[in-house]
Order: C-alpha cells, then structure tokens, then sequence
C-alpha cells in the first residue's frame, strides 16, 4: 500500500490522530472537571434556604432538579442531572415529599431521593372529591392501590367502627391535606379522614344539627350536593335553598351531579343520556335525596345545609363566570337559560334545563 503521505506511513498518521483524540479528551475533562468538582463538593449555602418539594409519580427528574435550582437548593439542575445518570439513578427515584436544604451535596440530595427518604408524603383531598376520585389521585401518585382503597372505604367492620351507615364512607372523609407517613395501608387513610371528619364536625356542628330536623345522613348528602354545584363559597346558602324550597314543594331536585354519580367524575356537564340513566342516585329520575351522599363536603357546605338561606329560589343557571343566576319561577329561569346558554354558552346548574323544558309542555 503507497503511504497516504509521501514519507509518513498509514499506522503513523492513525497513531497521530489517536493522540489527538486523546489530548482533545483530556483537555475537555480539564475544563469540565473543575467546575462538576465543585458542583459536587460545594454546596450553595451554610442551610439558611430550605425547600420542601413534591416528586409525584412519573415526574421528571429534571423538572424536579430545575425546582431546586430555583429555590437555591442547587447550583445547577442541569448538572444535577447529568450526575444521576451517571450514577444509574435516574429510575431508582421515589415519589414524595423532601425537605432539603442549601449546604446539603448533590450527592447527599440524590441518596435522599433514591432511598425515599422522604420529609413527609402530603396529600390533599380538595373539597366535594368522591371516594373515586381520591381513589385515582392515591393510585396516580403512588400512595395505595384505587381498589385497595375503594375496598376499605366500603369495609363494614371499618364503617361500623366510624358509625357511619350507608355502603361506604363517602360524605365522610373530610377534605383536608394528610400526611401519609402516619398510615401504613388504605385502611389506615380511611379511618385518618374519618376521624378528621367526627372531629370538625363534633366542634362545629351539633347543636344546628339538633334543629334541623335532619339526620347527619341527610346533611351530608344534601352537603356533598351543595358542594359540588356551588362555585363561591357565598352562593353555598343559595344552592342549598333552592334544594330546600324544592323538597318542600315536592319537585325533583334534578341536581346534575347526582346523574353522573358513580359513572364519571361530574366536570360541570351532563348529556341527555345521563340524565335518563336509572340509578338510584340521580335525582332526574327519583324524589328527594339520593341514597347518600356523592362526595365529601367541606365545612362551609355542611353549615350551608344547616343555615341555609331564606329564599323563593326554585332554579338557578350557571353565568360564563362561574356564578349562577337564581330564579323564583320558570319562566324567569327559562330566560336566563336563553341569555346564558342560547347566548353566552354557560351551564345549567342545579334544576337540569332539559328536564325543566320538558316541564313547559306538560312532560315530566
């Protein structure tokens, strides 16, 4: 073979370029290695800045290493992260709560992430969820299994225990933020939320309960009604005396999310099909109160119900901002369906207008 180049062989020039390549390497690991040096061994403070940061299930590692960056935690998340991965960390990390602090290591940040110690493992239950939704929101964020919940919200043992009758413990579970450290199964949740629930409402409410003339029952079904058709907390005494003036006059309550209790999660619509659906909770189909309640009211829902407001209210209709027009006959409802409906493309709330429509020409 001739030389490439005239007096220099093909192994020297290749021997050339090894070098090079070699040199260019270790020029890069020299530049690279002081500042990763002390990315690694200094931290960026003396422990004055402390954060508290969620990991949920299935997060990025990045996004959570760019929220400490922010907080002052770290230096660098971009360099956080390119140490996880060579540390062949990046999927051994555990979902949680963490506190860290600035004059914690990256390395000392990633033997936490990885072993889950975790500072606490928050969860928040928002106001009129249903045992299904927080089912789903416990099995998303890696807490317990949506079924291993929904079992122990309907055990008999555990309900007797709470003294809640009905099927299961919906209405019950007070909506709050728990910290999971403190349970160890689905069980254990229940009867944290339960008690939470016995204790508001053993300090708030039994002398109102006592002239109501309802059970407990009764309130927290009509509560977790309330709860979920109410946007503001001060239209709460509203909805809850349009209910009220209802029951007294004998007419459906025809509240939407009672048609899609226990099918899907009630997101401010229903379609005809719902509202035809024979199940005994959907109160477009049976007089009165469902069977119990389909969800988990807060507190000022439950004094809604027990303090309602004084009013000749028998419908209302949901504004494009999120509140509700209140009406005293149908023909008044019935325009302001057409002027926030027809025109403005809001929602009925409460008193279906499918079904009060149908109550103009004479069908129920």
């Amino acid at each position: 073979m001739r030389d490439l180049i005239p007096g220099r062989s093909f192994s020297t020039l290749l021997h050339g370029r090894k070098r090079l390549f070699v040199i260019v390497i270790a020029l890069l690991v020299a530049v690279l290695a002081g500042p990763f040096s002390i990315f690694l061994l200094s931290p960026p403070g003396s422990g004055e800045v402390v954060a508290e940061v969620d990991f949920p299930k299935g997060s990025s590692l990045r996004r959570f290493a760019e929220q400490l960056e922010k907080g002052g935690v770290l230096r660098s998340a971009r360099l956080f992260s390119l140490y996880a991965r060579l540390k062949g960390a990046t999927g051994r990390v555990q979902a949680g709560t963490y506190r860290f602090s600035d004059s914690m290591r990256p390395g000392e940040i990633l033997a936490k992430l990885v072993s889950g110690e975790v500072y606490e493992k928050r969860f928040a239950v928002p106001e009129g969820y249903s045992i299904f939704q927080i089912a789903e929101m416990l099995d998303n964020r890696g807490f317990f299994k949506r079924d291993d919940f929904l079992a122990a919200c309907r055990s008999r043992p555990l309900l007797k225990e709470a003294g809640i009758g009905g099927e299961s413990a919906e209405g019950y579970l007070y909506p709050s933020t728990y910290n999971l450290l403190k349970v160890s199964d689905a069980p254990s949740l229940v009867k944290m939320m339960t008690g939470q629930f016995g204790r508001v409402y053993a300090e708030r409410f039994p002398q109102m309960e006592k002239g109501s003339g309802l059970s407990r029952r009764e309130i927290v079904t009509l509560a977790s009604m309330v709860e979920k058709e109410a946007v503001t907390a001060e239209e709460k005494p509203l909805i809850a005396s349009v209910f009220f003036n209802r029951l007294r006059k004998g007419m459906p309550l025809q509240s939407d999310p009672t048609a899609v209790y226990g099918q899907r999660a009630f997101g401010g619509k229903v379609s005809a099909s719902d509202v035809r659906r024979p199940t005994p909770y959907n109160t477009y189909l049976i007089r009165g109160l469902p069977p119990g309640p389909i969800g988990n009211p807060g507190s000022a829902a439950i004094e809604a119900v027990l303090r309602p407001a004084r009013t000749n209210y028998y419908y209302f209709v949901a504004r494009n901002d999120g509140s509700h027009h209140f009406s005293a006959t149908l023909e008044e409802h019935n325009r302001a369906v057409v002027k926030y409906l027809r025109g403005g493309g809001g929602e009925v709330g409460g008193p279906e207008y499918r079904n009060e429509r149908q109550n103009i020409t004479g069908r129920r």
